[in-house]
């Protein structure tokens, strides 16, 4: 058996892979053409012919419907948190400068400018402007740029993203926009055609043809690589997506968006014949809360599972079913202790929702919301049933949860004017006007009042500095300490340092 080393490649500007190992198979088909196989290039398909004519018509509907999405950073933003103390006066106060010399804070610094840092595609959801794509397409953006078919551009702005799901929302200012119309995900069937539209590598509006080839896939059970803790439960199809794909659409040959393009299954990094969407499933409802709350809500059943296999079959003696998941553990205070689900019990179907694998339990729950009322069947001791549940919240609670403010460091800004400049004999600075009890800047020690100077090395003049220097970090390497260290001055004179870890 000849082994092939394949990647999970997600299809950004940037492509990561997970190294693992598949076995080669060789497969002989005895399938010829009958008598009864039309002599055109028309395929029937369920009572229906699918003709060239299919194909073109679709993609001269979706095209218009597919931007280009480019993300732009500054170098400096990530370069500088390489070495955060080489100019920063509160570290040099208490242990002198890491290079052995003195350090000018206010030292004027060029400021570099921003460059392209990634490239993918995008799909317009609604006439005004609203468009979905890939969390990992705008992930670290300080600035998106999107271009439409007709090679207008605009400037979008950042709705909410999801990392779990790996779906972002965006809005640029644009009236009538060409809309693709959302499909049902749960209509297709496994071989029936789909078209992939994007902007591989940069090519705008290419579209690829393919066959659905799995439904509810699970990419980390499929080639053993560890879960990444966000759902899955991919589209799998043949249709050919490369780099600049992610957040593309996949669309049916009646022009409707069942999936948005994600990631490739390969050797190289290129495509190599399996691609995987997310299910509009999916997409309709991390969009809708995106929109309408600023983040997900996600629901939780409150157990602990395993799918279903032979093996754990024997192994646990299980009736009635050989597939489905299995609860291994039920969550105290959850939904499902509260339904009565048990140990052992294995669970069939949500709301008629047929569960087969953890994919289709994934794409099933991420449908609801807390506190919406699901009707669950399982097998207990070879004896079908059923319970009704209300599904609650991580908190384990049914409340609308609401996106982090603008400001999470739990405080207020201001200019300071410029009569408070003068009498403190300083040249820029930025007030803290109010500041929250349980907030970051509390916990620090920071009072209203206090002036900030500079941070990590950095004169800030404006509130949105303070914004921007804390995205830049929070988005950083995460190898790198995440702290802000804050230089700045009270009211009465006195002169104050203080260090705010920033929370992933």
């Amino acid at each position: 058996m000849k082994k092939v080393i394949i990647s999970i490649i997600i299809t950004a500007a940037v492509c990561v892979g997970v190294s693992v190992l598949r076995a080669e198979s060789n497969v002989a088909s005895d399938n010829k053409p009958t008598e009864s196989t039309p002599a055109t290039s028309d395929t029937r398909i369920a009572g229906r012919y699918i003709s060239q004519d299919d194909f073109t018509r679709t993609a001269e509907h979706t095209v218009n419907g597919v931007v280009s999405v480019k993300s732009f950073a500054t170098p400096h933003m990530q370069q500088a948190q390489a070495d955060p103390y080489a100019s920063d006066p509160f570290f040099e106060f208490f242990f002198g400068s890491p290079r052995g010399r003195r350090v000018n804070p206010q030292q004027p610094q060029e400021q570099p400018k921003q460059r392209q840092m990634g490239l993918g595609s995008g799909v317009i959801i609604s006439r005004d402007g609203y468009i979905v794509t890939n969390n990992h397409v705008v992930a670290d953006a300080e600035r998106l740029e999107v271009t439409l078919n007709d090679n207008r551009n605009f400037d979008a702005t950042i709705v909410g993203t999801d990392p779990s799901t790996d779906l972002a929302l965006i809005k640029i200012d644009a009236p009538d926009l060409h809309v693709i119309p959302m499909g049902n995900s749960d209509d297709l069937r496994v071989g029936e055609w789909v078209l992939a539209v994007g902007n591989p590598f940069g090519f705008t509006s290419s579209v690829t043809s393919g066959i659905v080839s799995a439904k509810a896939r699970n990419i980390s059970m499929a080639t053993g690589a560890r879960p990444s803790g966000g759902i899955e439960a991919y589209i799998q199809t043949d249709a050919a997506l490369n780099s600049g794909n992610s957040g593309g659409a996949l669309v049916n040959l009646d022009g409707e968006l069942v999936g948005i393009n994600t990631a490739i299954y390969s050797q190289t990094g290129t495509y190599a014949g399996c691609s995987f969407a997310i299910p509009t499933s999916i997409v309709k409802k991390v969009v809708a809360d995106l929109k309408n709350y600023g983040v997900v809500q996600r629901a939780y059943l409150g157990i602990s599972y395993q799918e279903v296999t032979p093996e754990l079959v024997q192994q646990k003696d299980i009736k009635g079913t050989a597939s489905g998941i299995y609860v291994a553990a039920v969550e105290d205070r959850s939904a499902a202790r509260e339904a009565g689900l048990q140990e052992g019990d294995v669970i069939v179907a949500l709301n008629n929702h047929p569960i087969r694998n953890s994919a289709d339990m994934q794409e099933a729950v991420t449908g609801y919301s807390p506190g919406d009322d699901v009707t669950i069947t399982f097998y207990r001791d070879g004896k079908q049933m059923k319970a009704t549940v209300k599904l609650r919240n991580n908190r384990g609670g049914t409340a609308v949860t609401r996106a982090e403010g603008e400001n999470p460091l739990g405080a207020s800004f201001a200019a300071i004017s410029a009569d408070t400049a003068r009498s403190l004999e300083i040249s820029n600075g930025v007030e803290v006007t109010a500041v929250e009890p349980d907030g970051a800047f509390a916990e620090a020690g920071i009072r209203s009042g206090f002036i900030i100077l500079n941070i990590n090395g950095t004169a800030v003049g404006r509130a949105d500095d303070i914004t921007s220097i804390y995205k830049a970090i929070k988005n950083g390497p995460s190898s790198l300490n995440k702290v802000l260290f804050i230089t700045g001055i009270y009211p009465s004179g006195k002169a104050a340092y203080f260090a705010v870890p920033i929370e992933d």
